[in-house]
């Protein structure tokens, strides 16, 4: 493969910059243009050495030989000034003295091919860098250091085991009565693979949301404070506040982190009958934004209850939602109204009064145990469905007294699909795909 390079560090001007160079020719290459106390063709892995790039810029440059370096290359990073002209002076020479300009993902890819991790970890690596909230963070980090690949390479170890006995049985097709594999014990292996991948699919949900965010879709009747409360949670006058009935039209989104975890809440139009037809599509934009929406936050003005919840939320499809009623402007009120369950509230959103509030979201979320592998990714998700239903496949087909050859097609079928999350089995085109939405230089 050719040698690689590409500036590391956000676009943009900065203290330093980071431009990274791998390949079997980098160290040679760096050398050419580099003026230090020692040639760098001699110089050790894991060291930093202190020079010029010609008339260009003083740099220090960072030494990992094959095949202890992140690509599994030879790999030299140069720290510089952040300078953009030195960022692309830099680049120019570099491409000048033999390397290409590197893809998006190309260093994660070629870390992937040779062997240094896994597609699952490759994955994880873009996730981590987009993190925005330290759930997030978490997420990818396991997966970095081999979370999800242990689970699946145990299953798959399993799987084989048993494949490999059955695929013995046909070698021996003109002995029907040899039977190397115990259908009774590949019964059991099966049943206990599909829990644990009926277990890691059901973790997708959670995954997911705390991935991007969970969505927190804040609804209810015109003027019952929906604006104000969502200015009190992002900590600024982000949404036009108004003593007019019908003064949000759209749908306004912002994020905020509470206790690490990454809540998008959205805004929506007061929902109510109207003859105005841009209120109209507003209304409905909040019908449809609260049906998207892992939580609904339901505001009603707690000194004017001319709305009930069931009013608003009659067209709204509200299975497997979370649904905190929040009964705001309870500053107009002479008394302190008693809380009847968890999921009710009591607040004034105009005096910021809101810690109780992100207190009962945090708790609303599903716990997660410390040694709990989350899935997150959509791929890993879709794939671990077939798997699971292949592996049902063969629960039936035991059942049915099937014959080994349909059994261990199925076998098949679930090795592979596992297979594909990890990268063992998986084709040129759905790697293009994967390292493409990765940045330049990493």
């Amino acid at each position: 493969m050719s040698t690689i390079c590409a500036i590391s560090t956000p676009a943009g001007i900065g203290g330093i910059a980071v431009v990274r160079v791998s390949g079997k020719d980098a160290i040679s290459i760096v050398d050419s243009l580099f003026e230090g106390k020692h040639s760098l063709a001699t110089a050790k892995g894991y060291s930093m050495h202190y020079g010029t790039i010609a008339d260009l810029d003083d740099a220090v440059v960072s030494i990992f030989r094959a095949p202890h370096s992140f690509t599994g290359e030879d790999v030299v990073e140069i720290s510089c000034h952040g300078s953009l002209f030195i960022q692309q002076e830099l680049l120019h020479r570099l491409t000048g003295a033999g390397c290409k300009p590197a893809q998006p993902g190309e260093f994660t890819k070629r870390a992937f091919l040779n062997g240094k991790i896994d597609l699952s970890q490759a994955e994880a690596v873009a996730d981590l860098i987009s993190a925005q909230s330290k759930a997030a963070h978490n997420i990818a980090l396991s997966h970095i250091r081999g979370g999800v690949s242990e689970r699946l390479n145990h299953l798959r170890e399993q799987l084989l085991k048993i494949t490999s006995l059955l695929e013995l049985e046909l070698d021996f097709a003109d002995h029907e009565e040899l039977e190397f594999a115990d259908r009774s014990e590949l019964s059991k292996l099966a049943h206990e693979i599909d829990l644990h991948i009926g277990k890691l699919v059901s973790t997708f949900k959670l995954g997911n949301a705390l991935k991007n965010g969970i969505s927190v879709a804040i609804i209810g009747p015109t003027n019952a404070g929906k604006s104000t409360l969502l200015n009190a949670l992002v900590g600024e006058d982000r949404a036009i506040v108004s003593d007019i009935h019908g003064t949000t039209r759209d749908t306004i989104e912002e994020t905020v982190s509470i206790d690490g975890i990454l809540f998008r809440f959205i805004d929506t139009a007061g929902i109510r009958q109207t003859d105005n037809q841009i209120e109209s599509i507003g209304i409905d934009r909040s019908r449809k934004a609260a049906e998207k929406a892992d939580i609904i936050l339901y505001v009603l003005d707690s000194a004017n209850m001319d709305t009930t919840k069931d009013d608003i939320l009659k067209d709204i499809d509200t299975i497997d939602k979370t649904i905190i009623t929040i009964y705001n402007k309870v500053d107009l009120l002479q008394e302190q109204p008693c809380i009847s369950n968890d999921n009710e509230i009591y607040l004034s959103a105009k005096h910021g009064d809101i810690e109780p509030l992100r207190k009962l979201l945090v708790k609303h979320l599903p716990n997660e145990t410390p040694n709990e592998i989350l899935i997150s990714n959509t791929r890993h998700y879709e794939a671990l469905c077939l798997a699971q239903s292949a592996i049902r496949r063969v629960q039936q087909g035991l059942q049915q007294n099937l014959s080994g050859e349909l059994l261990s097609m199925d076998l098949h079928d679930c090795l592979d699909a596992l297979g594909e999350i990890t990268g063992e089995i998986t084709s040129e085109d759905v790697l293009g795909n994967i390292f493409s939405h990765f940045c330049i230089g990493k």
